[in-house]
């Protein structure tokens, strides 16, 4: 594996990293947004959601775009895209400026998860392929640990810095992404066309010259003869549509795709990441505490995810994907154990030992004794109002709670290790494999629209489950799915492991 392949992955793979930071981000963010515009669950939910839904627009039109004017072109657009996200989310004087900045974003993060891990197959050897589409979830999660460490040195020094305080510190978290942006702009253009698009394109000369450059005379000869022997450009170059993926020869790769798509969200993932300061709140370790798990969680994500590229081309796709998927299950249902044995009282002591102002009101309620935490946030909330309870909730519920933290951590970061060696990376891998070149951009965008669409809902939804449902059944409707989910792939994902994308398709694409 040569060094410029390295390269040119973890380049095309920094939109990953990029998203990942602002997905992590704004867990941060929105302890400090939300209160200051005053937001209700659902505008909380749609800020946080807001970019997966742009997303989803992305995704479904990005593959066939670069199918048109090439994977490097809109990589680039996409990177001046982050850019712009970040500056206008940084200055957002109201709630629809930030929403509609961050959406910008999501168009960005949208094409990005697409692309990246399709021109890397498409760059990449069997022998190497897993380890090397991975590389965009590496990207992901480094982002995540970046995000976190970033709100979490900000929250340390907000009201120590002259130029931090509530109403600014949010705006500085968000304006940082500028900064690997525009670095994400400038290194695009130092990496080659896809060589199969190139192909694709009946750019034959240009395609040979890219992989000999990356791959050396000898194995890049024998990736070129393997294209040429499967790529017949006169019929790659037509027009295809959504139908054709129903197709008997496609329907069952288009099902296995879309099935580990949906699930890979609906477990709840981003509901975790993006919301993971309020989750750790609710354990009451405090709101300072609560910044610095967000680290824990993403060091956890980033070993876990280096494992996966170490064994996802000695093991395959699918082990890892049916383990993963159990370790998930069972670990959300620790999680929702944890929650249901919670108790919640506020002692007279403690109310006063409280710093913000208006605490005394919490009297009516002291000594009184909650078996559910819905019930008890509802009357924090009609006491106090929702902006003051929700600038307080971490000191509130740290001297409230009687919680097994342990147990809860436990699940959370079983969660999120199970995932980050599995549905994270895998997911992206088994689809830039299992389409043919023809289908690949069209079939591989559709399947992230779905799964952004997925992503998005559970985003905007879950703020509303934790205030209506509670934290036991929230984690308990999440680790159901996962369970069933384990089961249904159990029956039908396919082995793609050491098999060139030319054999894939012989193999698993019928007539």
């Amino acid at each position: 594996m040569s060094r410029k392949l390295i390269f040119i992955s973890f380049v095309v793979s920094i939109g990953g990293f990029l998203f990942g930071f602002d997905a992590g981000i704004i867990s941060g963010v929105m302890s400090y947004a939300g209160p200051e515009f005053n937001l209700n669950d659902i505008q909380s939910g749609w800020v946080v959601s807001s970019p997966s839904f742009a997303a989803m627009i992305a995704m479904l039109f990005s593959g066939r775009l670069s199918d048109i004017f090439g994977r490097k072109k809109i990589l680039i657009l996409v990177a001046l895209l982050y850019a712009v996200s970040a500056l206008f989310s940084a200055i957002a004087n109201s709630y629809e400026m930030l929403y509609i900045a961050r959406m910008i974003g999501g168009l960005a993060f949208g094409a990005a998860l697409v692309l990246a891990p399709m021109y890397i197959a498409e760059v990449s050897t069997a022998k190497n392929r897993g380890k090397l589409v991975a590389i965009q979830q590496l990207n992901i999660v480094l982002g995540f640990f970046a995000a976190f460490l970033s709100n979490y040195l900000f929250n340390k020094y907000n009201q120590e810095v002259s130029f931090l305080n509530d109403a600014t510190v949010w705006r500085y978290m968000l304006g940082v992404e500028f900064l690997p942006a525009i670095v994400y702009f400038l290194i695009l253009f130092f990496v080659p066309k896809s060589p199969r698009w190139l192909f694709l394109k009946n750019k034959a000369k240009e395609a040979k010259d890219v992989l000999v450059s990356i791959h050396g005379k000898v194995v890049g000869e024998i990736e070129i003869k393997a294209i040429q022997e499967s790529t017949n450009t006169s019929e790659n170059d037509q027009k295809i549509s959504l139908k054709e993926l129903l197709k008997p020869s496609l329907r069952f790769l288009f099902l296995v795709g879309l099935t580990v798509g949906i699930l890979q969200q609906i477990t709840g993932i981003n509901a975790v990441y993006f919301y993971a300061t309020s989750i750790f709140k609710q354990t009451g370790i405090g709101t300072d505490a609560a910044f610095s798990s967000g680290i824990l969680l993403s060091s956890v994500t980033v070993v876990f995810t280096i494992i996966a590229m170490y064994l996802i081309d000695k093991m395959g796709r699918r082990p890892l994907l049916l383990v993963g998927t159990l370790g998930i299950a069972i670990s959300l249902l620790v999680c929702a154990y944890g929650f249901k044995q919670v108790t919640y009282q506020l002692s007279k002591e403690k109310i006063e030992a409280l710093s913000f102002s208006g605490s005394e009101k919490l009297q009516t309620i002291a000594n009184k004794q909650y078996a559910f935490d819905v019930e008890f946030k509802n009357d924090l909330k009609s006491i106090l109002g929702n902006q003051t309870y929700a600038k307080n909730d971490g000191e509130i519920l740290e001297a409230a709670i009687t919680i097994n933290a342990n147990l809860v951590l436990f699940g959370i970061l079983g969660f999120i290790a199970c995932f980050a060696f599995s549905l994270g990376p895998v997911m992206w891998v088994l689809l830039s494999e299992l389409y043919p070149l023809k289908y690949r951009g069209l079939a591989i965008g559709v399947i992230a629209f779905v799964n952004s669409l997925i992503s998005s809902l559970v985003q905007l939804v879950f703020p509303w489950e934790l205030s209506n449902l509670g934290n036991a059944m929230s984690f308990f409707l999440f680790g159901s799915i996962a369970l069933i989910g384990f089961f249904i792939m159990l029956k039908i994902v396919p082995e793609t492991k050491g098999k060139s994308l030319e054999e894939i398709e012989k193999e698993f694409v019928k007539g």
